[in-house]
């Protein structure tokens, strides 16, 4: 060992002293927190304060990406001395939903598995979860309608939004493609994978694509089965001991899922917010127009117009719209009351810190 590399490695290991300190520093001040809260460890607007303030002061060489996760797992572990959390996600273990809880909160909480979106929500309704995490969308192959009809009809609120890239792998015991004799995944994703499986398996057609629960239960179903191959994500191949078989095959490299935070407490302003909200138009010519002028007029940012039928009538629909702000902002705030007389129905879903 050469002088200067034990002298490196000295200067680590002070370094490593000085952050054991620091985080020993930084625990204690959290549980005091706790106490003095009593209740609501997790404040999603504080926290993206304290990663976007972070994310401004970061030197280098770590990327932004990395102080954000790495800071993540720190206020993960801090949060738990204030509050224990439990977070539910459409499971089973090893699936995207698993993957974007762990994103948002951290790894030290309390994880529960549900069978359905469905589920989801109920568990937080009752109190069995004090939050879930449930997709809403994908880049290629659009809105999850059942999140969006559940949102609809509760009473929890949006607390935030995690925007995580789906790289899709293909699976199996092996491999050697050529024993794969059929392929389980969820449809959404057979859609994403459509055109590489076409041309990397072209043996495999018709109903070899066989379509499972979820891409963890693929992961599950081809663990039993040597012939067999999942299209699912990296997490759920561990899970399952698989090999790799390929990685990154979905058609489209910019494939991105957004999945929503859903809770009963309200979350305060940020500086960098997002607010959903679900209406209807009156039954009269133009109100379409009348209900998308006050965003025009008051200069609000539309990010997100999504129809689905209303269950109240037939032919009849409600607009799902994200808008850029705070409703608690007062140029917000002005042009919800604008629409709210405009409006047939209108609710707002909630108002959280924006990805």
């Amino acid at each position: 060992m050469t002088a200067r590399l034990k002298q490196l490695r000295d200067q680590i290991d002070e370094i490593d002293s000085e952050l054991l300190k620091l985080m020993s520093a930084r625990a204690g001040l959290a549980r005091e927190i706790g106490q003095i809260k009593n209740g609501m460890a997790y404040r999603p607007e504080r926290e993206a304060q304290v990663l976007a303030r972070l994310c401004e002061l970061n030197p280098g060489p770590l990327a932004n990406e990395h102080v954000v996760r790495l800071f993540t797992e720190i206020m993960s572990l801090c949060r738990s001395l204030e509050e224990p959390l439990t977070v539910a996600y459409l499971g089973p273990q090893g699936t995207f939903s698993e993957e974007a809880a762990l994103k948002r909160f951290g790894s030290v909480v309390t994880t529960l598995a549900c069978g359905s979106i469905d589920d989801v929500f109920r568990k937080v309704e009752s109190g069995k979860a004090g939050y879930g995490v449930v997709p809403v969308e994908n880049s290629t192959e659009g809105a999850v309608g059942r999140s969006l009809d559940l949102l609809l009809q509760t009473p929890l609120k949006v607390c935030g939004e995690i925007a995580l890239p789906i790289h899709q792998l293909l699976l199996a015991q092996h491999a050697d493609l050529a024993l794969i004799k059929r392929i389980y995944s969820h449809p959404q994703s057979f859609s994403q994978c459509h055109d590489w499986l076409n041309a990397n398996l072209p043996h495999l057609s018709g109903g070899a694509w066989i379509s499972a629960a979820s891409n963890a239960d693929a992961a599950r179903l081809a663990a039993e089965d040597k012939n067999a191959a999942a299209v699912a994500g990296k997490k759920a191949g561990e899970v399952f001991g698989l090999t790799i078989c390929a990685e990154n095959i979905e058609d489209d490299p910019n494939n991105t899922t957004r999945f929503l935070v859903i809770g009963v407490q309200e979350v305060a302003v940020s500086g960098k917010d997002k607010t959903s909200l679900v209406m209807s138009a009156r039954n009269r010519p133009g109100a379409i127009y009348e209900l998308l002028a006050p965003l025009a007029e008051h200069g609000v940012s539309m990010t997100r117009l999504e129809s689905r039928p209303s269950r109240a009538g037939l032919w009849e629909y409600v607009f799902f719209v994200d808008i850029e702000g705070h409703q608690h902002d007062a140029r917000i705030s002005k042009t919800l009351d604008e629409l709210r007389e405009k409006a047939a129905f209108l609710k707002v879903l909630g108002s959280y810190p924006a990805v």
